[in-house]
């Protein structure tokens, strides 16, 4: 499927696997709707984008976490980018590393509305257009962690196995209609992930990708788009993927010494 002047709206746009997914699909010709917390990350990831092929951008800010804020979004849209091809679930974080038992509630609350509710809210504000056009597609970021727990991370992980849930439940949900439905599920992935659930700390999160040869951004951004460009009969109902040093969400190998231990 060529993708050449097809409307994808991508949350989480300014940083992380979200701006090379933008860069991604730019160079496929497609038009680029493009929101996250920060708009000024945001501009400057469409000023890119545009460099490197997108046909047209519109930008704006967007906390998948308000409920309001994303409906008036997505029925706010100019005419002539309302019919959203493609939308791209991507907007997620972790925070903390503990055990359940002494875990934070404001981290909790935090993962569970941008992971969760904040999927759950977009997708409700995109998908009913695409089923009355009949076309879409829609790719949500997993993780490895939603197929095995991994220790001090059990919320973090209980998100993303509901995004899996979710996804396989909008799937079949939506059997009948010539809809897509994919979750992207990566492992290790070296990106702000590890210094944002780490509050900053850039020596703790530098740890996390020590002596491990992790996926990058571009790795999840090329399988997105892969996803995306399938003939139109296709469905791609997951992708697990994981570095050559990683096994699962709990197993991977440490080159300075040869243990195993949890991550993403």
């Amino acid at each position: 499927m060529k993708l050449t002047g097809k409307i994808v709206f991508l949350t989480g746009a300014s940083s992380g696997i979200g701006e090379p997914t933008a860069y991604a699909f730019a160079a496929e010709g497609a038009r680029l709707i493009l929101c996250a917390r920060r708009k000024d990350k945001v501009d400057a990831v469409a000023q890119q984008a545009l460099k490197k092929g997108a046909q047209a951008i519109h930008t704006f800010e967007l906390d998948v976490r308000d409920h309001a804020a994303v409906a008036a979004a997505v029925a706010a849209l100019p005419s002539e980018w309302a019919a959203i091809d493609i939308l791209v679930n991507n907007a997620g974080l972790s925070r903390g590393l503990d055990k359940l038992y002494q875990g934070h509630i404001e981290d909790w609350d935090e993962m569970i509305d941008t992971n969760v509710k904040g999927l759950l809210y977009v997708t409700r504000a995109v998908v009913p257009g695409m089923v009355e056009r009949g076309s879409g597609h829609i790719l949500n970021l997993g993780s490895t962690a939603g197929e095995l727990p991994y220790p001090n991370g059990a919320v973090y992980c209980a998100t993303k196995a509901a995004e899996k849930s979710i996804n396989d439940g909008l799937r079949q949900d939506l059997l009948g209609t010539p809809l897509r439905v994919t979750s992207i599920d990566p492992g290790m992935v070296e990106t702000d992930f590890s210094k944002v659930r780490f509050r900053g700390d850039e020596a703790r999160a530098a740890k996390v990708y020590q002596g491990v040869i992790p996926l990058t951004p571009d790795d999840i951004a090329d399988a997105i788009v892969w996803a995306a460009s399938r003939p139109a009969h296709v469905n791609i109902a997951h992708v697990l993927m994981t570095s050559v040093t990683q096994a699962n969400s709990i197993m991977f190998h440490r080159e300075q010494t040869g243990t195993t231990g949890s991550t993403r």
